[in-house]
């Protein structure tokens, strides 16, 4: 039987109701009145039993409230949430992040077109699969799932504000990424690019691989993030704020060495890719360079241009190529894994999520790392600039 209940700090009755399949469902009426609230609670457990549409069962509490104060109960259309939604989100996220929200959402909008001037309650499960199915044929299945993960947060909030009965997002699946999984890249393929790679890629190729850390934080890597006294590296990922203490390998060291000094620690260390980790657009630019290096590596075809008609870009799936920068995260996490060092240890190194560090605060012990880290193999290229320099040293 359908009830009301009033929290202590909360001027709003919450109606409790049993649905269909004899779960107990409690939403906020956003009521003050208690005689409405319990007409809206009894009106909400018939629609669920009934299995009525969500639009339908708005209707029938908007009738109510429409009776008792004369006016239909407010709404918003998605368009209008949509933007409330994406103003409130750049005020907590970064910028890039608050990017990728205003492409998913903006994605949706345009599929629905006109329909986005209508109630958010209509939109639909099917509407949502349908657009997660769209964006698929566009792009790739990964960058369909990451949209639908930002339009489940979306729906969430307008769940929990009352607009909508429930998130239609939550319970559509991901799609399945056919060959989407990254690979390592292997020593032989390491020594080819390392062959065509400038100076800076060249670095930044080894940073890759000694530290298991992403692309665009290591371009923005300046002169203070590196403890020489220490043989350390120092920084907080963008990613996900995790401070990362990471012993130098000598390798790096001797990389390090070879470079020009500057008297600013805030100076770049890779002056030319560091104006991109700065950027919104910045790590998908910076993936590109990478690309066009594996490509004079002989390691990936060129891409065609999205100006051609090829299936390629705007019309059509990108075919993903199975290694990228973020191929060394995993060729780090493999060659440490492979040479014995604990699984704990390699997740503080590399900076993946660990329940055991969460829950016991578990403290991975500094000589431990530099043993892991001085056990990867010491690569004997150098930069190609260095070698037809006539014999500078060895980096």
């Amino acid at each position: 039987m359908a009830f009301v209940r009033r929290l202590p700090n909360s001027k709003y009755w919450i109606a409790g109701f049993t649905s269909a399949d004899g779960r107990r469902v409690q939403r906020s009426t956003k009521q003050t009145n208690k005689a409405i609230a319990a007409k809206i609670a009894s009106e909400w457990e018939e629609a669920w039993r009934q299995k009525i549409t969500e639009a339908q069962a708005h209707r029938v509490v908007s009738r109510i409230v429409e009776m008792a104060h004369g006016k239909a109960l407010q709404g918003a259309t998605l368009a209008e949430f949509s933007q409330r939604w994406l103003g409130r989100k750049s005020r907590e996220v970064a910028e890039t992040t608050i990017k990728a929200y205003q492409g998913a959402v903006g994605s949706l909008l345009a599929f629905v077109g006109g329909r986005a001037q209508q109630p958010i309650r209509n939109l639909s499960r099917d509407d949502v699969a349908a657009w997660r199915d769209a964006a698929a044929a566009k792009a790739t299945s990964r960058t369909a799932n990451n949209k639908l993960k930002i339009v489940r947060l979306l729906l969430e909030d307008a769940f929990r504000d009352g607009l909508v009965a429930e998130n239609v997002a939550a319970k559509l699946k991901v799609l399945k990424s056919a060959n989407s999984t990254r690979r390592p890249i292997t020593l032989e393929e390491f020594e080819r690019i390392l062959d065509v790679a400038s100076v800076e890629w060249f670095g930044m190729c080894l940073f890759g691989f000694y530290s298991g850390q992403r692309l665009r934080d290591l371009a923005g890597l300046t002169w203070a993030n590196l403890d020489l006294v220490g043989q350390r590296i120092l920084l907080v990922t963008a990613k996900t704020q995790r401070a990362q203490d990471i012993p130098l390998h000598p390798k790096l060291t001797r990389y390090i060495e070879r470079l020009p000094a500057s008297d600013d620690p805030r100076a770049p260390l890779f002056p030319s890719l560091a104006p991109h980790a700065a950027t919104v657009n910045g790590a998908a630019r910076l993936s590109q360079l990478f690309h066009e290096l594996l490509v004079d590596a002989g390691l990936v075809m060129k891409r065609a241009p999205k100006s051609m008609s090829t299936g390629v870009g705007r019309t059509g799936p990108r075919e993903r190529s199975p290694i990228s920068f973020h191929s060394f995260r995993h060729s780090a996490t493999s060659a440490h894994k492979n040479g014995g060092t604990p699984e704990l240890v390699v997740r503080d190194i590399i900076g993946h999520a660990s329940a055991a560090v969460s829950a016991n605060y578990t403290h991975v012990d500094d000589e431990v790392k530099r043993r892991a880290i001085a056990a990867l193999p010491y690569l004997k290229a150098e930069p190609r600039a260095w070698r037809e320099s006539g014999g500078q040293g060895q980096a």
